[in-house]
């Protein structure tokens, strides 16, 4: 949130967060503070292979070609390098289901038609 809204209290419009349902997405407190924040919480179907599978795709994708590229030597080195690939991820990095196009590039040619 910070990152893309800067140091802000609330969101500046709802914004859907995905979880699947674990109970620390489900948990009370955690419900009520992301509501807090603007936070529209969306859970997925319980024992929903599609929503999974999804995840799935993303977790492996993100190992592949940014985990297994790295020395990594601590949890203190890839806490420090999650922001450049998130960037990355979204940004430049092509995906075979967007026409090889980036999420950003995609969207700005779906919303530029």
């Amino acid at each position: 949130m910070e990152n893309r809204f800067g140091l802000v209290d609330h969101l500046p419009h709802p914004i859907e967060w995905l979880t699947d349902n674990g109970s620390c997405y489900i948990a009370k407190a955690t419900r009520q503070f992301a509501h807090a924040l603007g936070f529209e919480i969306c859970t997925t179907p319980v024992r929903s292979p599609q929503s999974n599978g999804m995840a799935e795709a993303f977790v492996k994708t993100f190992k592949r070609d940014y985990v297994y590229l790295n020395d990594l030597p601590d949890a203190i080195t890839v806490i420090n390098a999650l922001p450049r690939w998130i960037e990355d991820y979204n940004c430049s990095h092509p995906h075979s289901g967007l026409n090889m196009k980036s999420p950003r590039e995609f969207l700005a040619m779906k919303l530029a038609s």
